[in-house]
């Protein structure tokens, strides 16, 4: 029985934390968005490029993770 609670209580925990994280990541996102500053250099940055450049670094991660 208390390894049981123990368990529930192990994963209401893990759920708490998941939630919390996520919470503070759209938090923080909305505060860097609200400013002027970041609003204007994320609308000169062109997604495109940037997306592309990361699927280039992604895909070589794959390649050297899997020799």
């Amino acid at each position: 029985m208390d390894r049981e609670k123990g368990s529930e209580l192990a994963t209401d925990t893990d759920t708490l934390c998941l939630f919390g994280g996520a919470a503070l990541i759209i938090f923080g996102s909305g505060l860097i968005v609200s400013t002027a500053l970041a609003r204007r250099c994320l609308g000169q940055a062109d997604a495109g490029n940037l997306i592309q450049a990361a699927l280039a670094d992604i895909d070589r991660y794959l390649r050297l993770r899997y020799m």
